[in-house]
This record gives C-alpha cells, sequence and structure tokens, in this order.
C-alpha cells in the first residue's frame, strides 16, 4: 500500500475515533452535555494532555471503562498517523533530494553535451531524437510533468526550472555545452537565452526556434548560429507530402523504423584524418562501414553532389552520409 493511502486511510480511522468517542459520550450522560463538550473530552483523552474532566467521568463507572478503551486504542491511532506521515515526509524529500543531487552530479561531469531549452511540442521530441543520434542531452523545462516524462528517456538529462533563468542554463553546463537549441514559444523569451548563451558560452553552436520572421535579423546579431521557423518548415514539409510522398514517407519511417538507427549525418575531415588524401573509393566509406555518401561540402563551403568515386577528400571538407548511428560513430573514430 503507497504511503499516501496509508495516511488516507489513517486519518480517516482518527476522525472515526473521534466522532465515536464524542457519541460515546454523548450517549453515556444521555445527552446532558453538549456534543462540543463530548468531543473535547475525546480530544483530550487521546492526546493525553489531561487538562481536566469536563464531563465528571469520576465516579461514573461506564465513563471510566469508556475512556480507558478509548485512550488505549485511540493513542494506537495517532501513533499510526504520525508515523505514517513522517515516513511520507521523510520518503518523499529524501527520494527527491537524492534525485536532484545525482541528475546534478550526472550534468557536472558532462562535456561537450547539447541543451534543449523548453520541452514543449518542439522541444521534447528534439530532445527525444538529439539522444537517439547517441547524443548527451540536458533539458531544461519548468513544467514538472515533462520533466517526470524525461526520467523515461534514457540518456535524457534535466533541469527543472526556466530558462529564461541564467542559473538554470549554468547549472545545465551551458559553458562545457557544444551546442543549444532554444524551442520556447516566446519569440522575445527565445532572443533573450539567444543573447545570454551566447555570452555564456562563445564557441557554442546555438539554434533558436523564431515565430515571427522578422526577428530573424535580430536572433542572428544577438548570436544565434541558425534560426528555424516551424511555419516555414511546416510549409515545406506540406508541399513535399503534395508533390513528393513517397521521398517524404521514406525520412519518416527512417526516423521512426524500429529495425535500426538509421541517420543522415556528416563526418568532417580533419587535417590528421586518414581520409585526408584518399578517393571516396579508396576511403572505406561502404566496405568498411556501409555509409552512404550523399554529398561533400568543400572547404569553400560550396556541396559536391553525388561525387564520383574518383574525388579525393581534402582536409577542411565535410561528409554527408547516412548509415546505422553505431556505423557512423565508428567510422568518426577510426578514419
Amino acid at each position: 500500500m503507497g504511503i499516501r493511502r496509508r495516511l488516507f486511510y489513517a486519518v480517516a480511522i482518527l476522525i472515526g475515533t473521534m466522532l465515536m468517542g464524542s457519541m460515546g459520550y454523548f450517549l453515556i450522560f444521555e445527552g446532558h452535555s453538549s456534543f462540543l463538550d463530548c468531543l473535547y473530552m475525546t480530544v483530550i483523552s487521546l492526546t493525553t494532555v489531561g487538562y481536566g474532566e469536563v464531563l465528571g467521568i469520576t465516579g461514573h463507572p461506564g465513563a471510566q471503562i469508556f475512556t480507558m478503551l478509548l485512550i488505549t486504542f485511540g493513542m494506537g491511532i495517532i501513533l499510526y498517523c504520525i508515523s505514517t506521515l513522517t515516513a511520507m515526509l521523510i520518503e518523499g524529500e529524501l527520494t527527491g533530494m537524492l534525485r536532484r543531487r545525482t541528475m546534478e552530479n550526472k550534468i557536472n561531469a558532462l562535456s561537450g553535451h547539447y541543451i534543449v531549452c523548453g520541452g514543449g511540442e518542439t522541444g521534447f521530441p528534439l530532445a527525444v531524437e538529439l539522444v537517439t543520434s547517441k547524443a548527451s542531452v540536458v533539458l531544461v523545462e519548468k513544467d514538472n510533468a515533462v520533466i517526470e516524462q524525461s526520467r523515461l528517456i534514457k540518456g535524457l538529462y534535466h533541469v527543472p526550472g526556466d530558462a529564461t533563468d541564467d542559473e538554470n542554463l549554468i547549472a545545465a553546463g551551458i559553458e562545457r555545452a557544444t551546442g543549444i537549441t532554444i524551442c520556447l514559444p516566446s519569440d522575445n523569451d527565445n532572443l533573450y537565452i539567444t543573447m545570454t548563451a551566447r555570452m555564456l558560452n562563445p564557441g557554442a553552436r546555438i539554434i533558436t526556434r523564431m515565430t515571427n520572421s522578422r526577428l530573424e535579423p535580430k536572433l542572428l546579431k544577438a548570436g544565434a548560429t541558425s534560426v528555424v521557423s516551424p511555419n516555414g518548415i511546416g510549409a515545406l514539409r506540406m508541399a513535399s507530402e503534395m508533390i513528393r510522398p513517397a521521398a517524404v514517407d521514406f525520412l519518416d519511417n527512417m526516423l521512426r523504423s524500429e529495425r535500426g538507427e538509421l541517420r543522415i549525418n556528416q563526418i568532417a575531415v580533419n587535417g590528421n584524418s586518414t581520409l585526408a588524401g584518399k578517393t571516396i573509393m579508396k576511403s572505406g566509406l561502404r566496405d568498411r562501414f556501409n555509409l552512404l555518401l550523399l554529398g561533400v561540402r568543400r572547404k569553400d563551403g560550396e556541396f559536391e553532389f553525388r561525387p564520383p568515386s574518383s574525388f579525393v577528400l581534402e582536409a577542411g571538407m565535410i561528409l554527408i552520409v547516412m548509415g546505422d548511428i553505431d556505423n557512423i560513430d565508428r567510422a568518426r573514430e577510426a578514419l
């Protein structure tokens, strides 16, 4: 039985005992004493405070026997109520304190993680997708229901509180984070968090949600790396559903499939990478890691779509690949 239910039963039994005791005195004295006096006598008997008899129990055998029984059984009920209440307070507070301390320690140990501000219709699915992509994610959200839901997602850490509060961003490890996504419904809040995040971490990648397209220049000037409009993306999605439904279904199934964790991702060719100076054919992306190369972003920012197998990879390029997340991670480590 849960502690809350035990407490409910204990209180109900206590109230019932007080009413029965009051009614017992009322009947014993045949209604000559008021019900309030009977209730008062019951309470001081149960609590053993001993303020004195108000009903003239001394010399009345029936009242004396009834009082002894009332004290004997009533004290047990009171002790049960106190122990249940104490257990509920201690367990609830202690569990909450231990959870918070454990979560704080885990977040303090993170580095190179991602922060999601806001766990609404945009933020929570975003956080889940980042976790699915094997990223360490901290969700900052003030809604307790969303925080409880986040506990069910393995690998998703959380900071309960308002993301516009600088202390909560610091608690989420903003100084050590690789990137932060800001998904609050208010553009003004998103603008404020963008400026704060840029000041706290000048090198972080900041992706900001935007509703009013006229605010995009301000968000970019405030420090956003990129600005995303759900309305604009929704319009493009609707157009794709109309013109190329099969391609949309393919991407949706890729994201939701339970047969694996197939994703489109990127691999950077660093100066010490074994990919530098090799052709795509000799890179081993297909043979060793079962990755499909979709394109290459050159050092000047231009994209090479469907590069030929003779295309030579250079340091500073970024490869756009499709494959299983684990294979992508293995390729990053090996190459």
